[in-house]
């Protein structure tokens, strides 16, 4: 007789499937590099005014926000572009910015990277949309737009339309970020579309407004459900209903599919016939909504460019979408935090405090956007002793949240010789994240952590007593911003050094 067979919903077998398709994703991951994507757009300027409020205005019963800080950032299409740089992919931006300082500001930022080459068209007849966000104490108090949604002249149009064309033939995806600032009127819209499907290249659209027509020929949605039952007029609330309204969507313009977002609830593809891929919201916490269907369609796009499927895409761009709906304001998804994810479940504590020093940059920048004091130490940390836990648990208790930098394994053999390190890089990383007064860990490969402590900017720079302030690398740049440095009192007789000499018998 025959073995019986497993149920379908055996969850052995569901395991089995699920490593499967998370040893697909990562090998998907390894492609991005290769992946060729281009996005035009509405481009913003996304300013963070960052403050506090510790009282109200005798003038009018108002707060008085006092301005701390402020940080600009690409928004509308040029989000979309920023997550794709972000996940490796080589990116053509093409947009349209006004004559002004925040036209200059957009082009300052799209030139940051060269992973991206942007083809930016000036208008100065229209002003650079702008959204200012004032913020304190992590909570999001005003918004202030500047903006114009008129329609392009008929030369910029043209010159826009012109651009497309040429850039469509070097892409692998095309992605059309409509945001009704002007850019994608509807000839443009048509112009694109129509370019891609002749040079047999996937489109896909971030839709906006009601009237769905002119995406008419493009190959995937990526609407939520509430723009979804805007566009249809029908519910979208269980997934038979979004269904519903995403296939009536697809027969009327002849789309490939749909991929709709659906908040908590997570996503779903939708196809003309059989059954949807419905995949589950995998944030763990939600901090911020803000920006995550720039980051669907590009991992969607990244993905797809590729030559991945459209089920794996999607499971990617719901991967992504878990990560970043975790941050705070409009951000970006890194490959490392995807790869992360996808092996998360033994040790996910300790091993999301591993980050890269782009990565920590991130979370430092969220910390500080909830109002929260960044300290920084750094240390090779070879061997673990009372010295180093002391150390730590002082720095912890003098600020809210602390990153820890030890040196690479390159680094320790110049600084120490080529019997050191004991133990490498990862282990020691790993350690450290395990300490309950370690909220991040970085590696660096320079002799000294200066780098890293330009980049992050701590509020707080944290060494042992054995050092005067002028000794401390960085203490003089973190002093320069506002920041202090906090020389604390340690376990005497303890040293990595004397350990190993002792245990070789030399001491």
């Amino acid at each position: 007789m025959a073995p019986a067979r497993a149920p379908p919903n055996d969850r052995s077998q569901q395991a089995g499937l699920k490593v499967d398709a998370d040893a697909a994703l990562a090998e998907l991951i390894e492609r991005l590099p290769g992946a060729r994507v281009l996005c035009v757009g509405d481009v913003m300027l996304d300013r963070f005014v960052y403050g506090r409020v510790e009282r109200i205005s005798p003038e009018a019963p108002i707060p008085i926000f006092r301005v701390e800080r402020e940080q600009s950032m690409l928004g509308g299409a040029g989000n979309v572009v920023r997550n794709l740089v972000s996940l490796g992919v080589q990116a053509q931006f093409v947009s349209v910015v006004g004559g002004d300082q925040a036209g200059n500001d957009v082009m300052r930022l799209v030139g940051g990277s060269d992973r991206l080459e942007p083809h930016l068209l000036v208008d100065r007849q229209r002003p650079t949309t702008i959204k200012t966000r004032f913020v304190a104490d992590g909570h999001q108090m005003l918004r202030a737009d500047q903006e114009s949604s008129a329609p392009l002249s008929e030369t910029t149009a043209r010159d826009l339309e012109r651009l497309i064309v040429g850039a469509v033939g070097e892409c692998d995806v095309v992605v059309l970020s409509d945001y009704a600032k002007g850019v994608l009127g509807e000839a443009t819209t048509r112009a694109a579309i129509a370019a891609a499907r002749k040079a047999r290249k996937p489109v896909l659209v971030d839709p906006k407004g009601t009237n769905w027509a002119r995406y008419r020929g493009a190959s995937v949605l990526t609407p939520n459900r509430l723009e979804l039952a805007q566009a249809t007029g029908l519910r979208a609330e269980d997934l038979p209903e979004v269904e519903k309204a995403a296939r009536r969507q697809i027969r009327a313009l002849g789309l490939e599919a749909m991929l709709c977002t659906r908040g908590k609830d997570g996503m779903a593809l939708v196809r003309p016939r059989g059954r949807s891929v419905a995949m589950a919201a995998m944030a763990r916490e939600v901090f911020d909504v803000s920006g995550a269907g720039d980051t669907v369609i590009a991992a969607f796009a990244a993905a797809l460019a590729t030559g991945a499927s459209m089920e794996r895409a999607a499971m990617l761009a719901n991967v992504a979408a878990g990560i970043v709906v975790g941050k705070v304001g409009t951000a970006v998804v890194h490959p490392d935090e995807v790869r992360r994810e996808l092996v998360h479940e033994a040790n996910v504590a300790s091993e999301a405090k591993i980050m890269s020093l782009a990565q920590a940059q991130e979370q430092v920048q969220r910390w500080r956007r909830l109002g929260l004091k960044v300290g920084f130490t750094n240390g090779v940390f070879d061997l673990l002793h009372p010295g180093h836990v002391t150390l730590l648990r002082k720095a912890r208790a003098a600020c809210d949240r602390l990153v820890v930098g030890t040196n690479s394994d390159a680094s320790v053999k110049r600084l120490k010789g080529k019997d050191r390190p004991l133990q490498d890089e990862a282990s020691r990383a790993t350690v450290l994240a395990s300490l309950a007064s370690v909220d991040g860990v970085v590696i660096f490969g320079e002799d000294t952590p200066l780098a890293a402590i330009n980049q992050l900017r701590p509020d707080l720079l944290v060494k042992g007593a054995d050092y005067t302030i002028d000794k401390v690398v960085g203490a003089r740049e973190v002093q320069g911003w506002g920041g202090q440095v906090v020389l604390v009192d340690l376990e005497q007789g303890h040293s990595t050094t004397r350990l190993v000499g002792k245990a070789s018998g030399r001491t």
